[in-house]
């Protein structure tokens, strides 16, 4: 039987239950995600064109503000739909000064850069809104399908904040991968993962609760592509690629996406333990 964690590099392409490709480096990885991006837009020029926005990766965002403005390419038809946001204590969506805050991510590395002459009306910049999940629900249902969704993956495998359920939870795998926009309690794993990373460990101010799209808007996307390249994400890459879907790595629901593909660098394909 292959074992997840210590099949080979070749054993690991050979049996991936999901389409994988290598890229050589990061960087390569974010030029990647802005073409496509860039490419899509161009493509349907004159039609409506809807994104699934991750932050997480981030390094495509300034690569694509630069495609857009030198090749004077309109966002007029464009929707962002961001994925997800941290909420304070009393559910409500953490400052935009926080230096946590995905809004002024957006804000600062993307629409805070592109020629206001090529920049998307303001409503056509969304984020998931506690007490108004159902709400981007229509909304997507409405302006969908989505053209693509191009992310990461958390720690234990969560797309967007789709934090996987606790081992006693009664929910099934079909069940969860018909969840839509809510508000949920983030995982001690992202927790301790996202604050170690980026507040240093300061844990006990980080957000304990975010509003995240669910894996009935993610799967809907017409095209969605994972991109792993952080040395914490082997052991999530190998249980997405080796093991039957499941609820507890939501991600690996994308083994079932028709037009699904994981996308990591050499460095973590050849890492061995």
């Amino acid at each position: 039987m292959l074992n997840t964690y210590f099949c080979s590099p070749d054993e690991f392409l050979k049996n991936s239950r999901i389409p994988i490709r290598v890229k050589e480096s990061e960087q390569e990885m974010y030029e990647e995600i802005a073409q496509i991006m860039i490419d899509t837009i161009v493509k349907k020029e004159g039609q409506r064109k809807v994104f699934i926005c991750p932050v997480g990766p981030i390094g495509q965002y300034p690569l694509f503000v630069e495609k857009v403005n030198n090749m004077r390419i309109s966002l007029k038809n464009v929707w962002f739909i961001n994925m997800d946001e941290y909420l304070d204590d009393d559910n409500n969506m953490i400052s935009s000064e926080n230096p946590l805050s995905f809004r002024s991510t957006m804000e600062r590395l993307v629409y805070s850069k592109i020629d206001p002459e090529l920049l998307m009306p303001k409503e056509q910049r969304c984020f998931p809104i506690p007490g108004e999940e159902k709400k981007i629900d229509r909304l997507l249902d409405e302006i969908g399908p989505v053209d693509c969704c191009l992310t990461g993956v958390g720690i234990n495998g969560h797309i967007a904040f789709n934090e996987p359920p606790a081992e006693d939870d009664p929910i099934t795998d079909e069940q969860y991968m018909e969840l839509g926009t809510r508000c949920l309690d983030l995982s001690k794993e992202t927790i301790v993962n996202n604050g170690a990373r980026k507040i240093y460990g300061a844990l006990d101010i980080f957000p304990k609760r975010c509003i995240t799209l669910g894996m009935k808007q993610i799967l809907k996307t017409k095209k969605i592509k994972i991109y792993l390249y952080c040395d914490w994400q082997w052991g999530i890459m190998r249980k997405i690629a080796l093991e039957p879907p499941s609820r507890f790595a939501p991600a690996s629901f994308l083994q079932l996406h028709p037009d699904s593909e994981m996308v990591i660098t050499r460095k973590l394909l050849e890492t061995r333990i």
